[in-house]
């Protein structure tokens, strides 16, 4: 007998024992749970413009945490050693009460709160539904990095909790997507409804011959700017990556040309990894 993880649009059929293609859920005695509660593979304390934010905190420090697995499989990915990951990886254990703990003994080091990153948090989204709410009764902020791949019920759930979230926008093409095992309307979706409860930024990864068309760009910050044209928007610069090691970075002149573009439409627009 088989049940659905209905977290994200994949809704992976998983019968005992078996695990989710984003290889941190899993079938376990007729349900699904996160095989990564409270298991990290990184922590950090990070400036807050690396999540990156540029409008939320400026100059602040934000305690980073990351575990294993993403329900995307970007072939350019910069952390495939912890998203591409399973249970296999070595981790610690970080009880949600013992990360908000370092949390506070950090503020004294600017330390603002927790920031979910790394991997891809979502597929982890137990233990960090957890260690938000904890994080909130400790007064402190939570920040969320995320591919915004996950269905509208969690995430109308988890956002009360979220302070600050970015969110990656990898294309505007449901082609670029598919062939990144993801769905653009599922992430214009979490756009949407992240902008109703906490501050938002926007990434988007410039790859060379997919995704950097100045026409693509201005269908991109066209439609965000519906949403909100104060929505930030970091355009940031490919590197070779896992499997993605055939191509040359991107330009640098793309990445200011195509900037440009955005910001016909969007007031704060940045470039990244340049």
């Amino acid at each position: 007998m088989s049940i659905s993880c209905e977290l994200c649009f994949h809704h992976c059929q998983l019968k005992e024992g078996q695990t989710g293609l984003c290889r941190a859920r899993a079938n376990r005695g007729g349900r699904i749970v996160p095989l990564n509660y409270g298991k990290l593979t990184a922590l950090a304390l990070d400036p807050i413009e690396k999540k990156p934010l540029r409008r939320f905190h400026p100059g602040s420090m934000v305690l980073s945490v990351g575990s294993f697995g993403c329900n995307l499989c970007c072939p350019f990915c910069q952390n495939a050693q912890i998203a591409a990951a399973g249970v296999e990886i070595l981790t610690r254990d970080c009880p949600s009460e013992a990360l908000v703990r370092q949390a506070l003994r950090l503020r004294g080091q600017g330390n603002i709160g927790v920031a979910y990153t790394y991997n891809e948090p979502l597929v982890g989204y137990e233990y960090v539904r957890d260690c938000a709410a904890l994080v909130h009764q400790a007064g402190m902020c939570n920040v969320l990095v995320t591919n915004g791949t996950i269905e509208e019920g969690p995430w109308r759930a988890l956002l009360p909790l979220i302070d600050a979230v970015n969110i990656d926008l990898k294309g505007f093409t449901e082609g670029w997507y598919r062939t990144l095992g993801g769905d653009l309307e599922t992430v214009k979706r979490s756009i949407t409804l992240a902008v109703e409860h906490c501050h938002v930024e926007v990434t988007t990864l410039i790859v060379p011959g997919e995704n950097d068309s100045e026409e693509e760009m201005r269908a991109l910050s066209g439609w965000l700017s519906s949403v909100s044209p104060e929505i930030p928007l970091h355009v940031s610069r490919f590197f070779p990556r896992h499997h993605m090691t055939n191509r040359p970075p991107t330009p640098m002149e793309t990445v200011y040309r195509l900037a440009h573009v955005a910001r016909e439409r969007l007031s704060y627009v940045y470039t990244g990894n340049c």
